[in-house]
């Protein structure tokens, strides 16, 4: 009975990876395909100027710390794929925020321009960001997990300002109504499931 566990349990961890390769590529892909294909890049932008995306992507954070206790490296990786293409989820707005598109005007440039190695290095906190509350939730460690969090929000306010001025500050309710969320869906699930008496 043992030994029949141990091979069902090898079977599922062997297709819980093969899948979640799977949606890192097609993630990898979404990628060269914003940074190749500009009739996409500029598609995919103009919806992006719905705001209701901004809202969303956030939220993802929910699944990604769920799948990461669950120790589910496909749940997490499919998640991670789902926020890249949310950002195309809604249609493109009839009447668009100014501060919206000098914002996304701004992201534009950044994606697009001067790749030194210091954007290099400033955009490499978010995936190891990202890596680092995975890695923690994947240890059940709840205080690790909502620091990182919060550090993500934070930074992504530093960040939104820093480089766009006052059209930066349209991040700040997205990015802490996100964040609030998370917190209280992550914080109310672990007490639920591992603090009970």
């Amino acid at each position: 009975m043992s030994t029949m566990n141990e091979n069902e349990n090898r079977v599922m961890k062997h297709f819980d990876r093969n899948v979640a390769i799977l949606f890192a590529i097609l993630s990898l892909a979404f990628i060269v395909l914003m940074g190749t294909d500009h009739v996409f890049f500029e598609w995919a932008f103009s919806r992006h100027q719905n705001i209701l995306s901004w809202y969303i992507r956030p939220i993802f954070m929910i699944p990604i710390c769920y799948f990461a206790f669950k120790r589910n490296a496909t749940g997490i990786s499919a998640t991670i794929f789902l926020m890249f293409i949310s950002m195309f989820w809604f249609p493109k707005p009839v009447e668009i925020d100014p501060k919206v598109a000098d914002f996304l005007a701004m992201e534009r440039v950044y994606l697009t321009q001067n790749w030194t190695i210091t954007k290099m290095l400033v955009t490499s906190i978010v995936p190891i960001s990202m890596g680092l509350l995975i890695r923690g939730l994947w240890q059940r460690n709840i205080k690790a997990g909502v620091g990182v969090l919060i550090g993500i929000a934070v930074g992504k306010i530093i960040w939104s300002v820093a480089e766009g001025g006052a059209s930066g500050a349209k991040v700040i309710v997205p990015a802490i109504l996100g964040l609030g969320i998370c917190i209280v869906a992550i914080v109310w699930w672990y007490k639920k499931r591992y603090l009970k008496s």
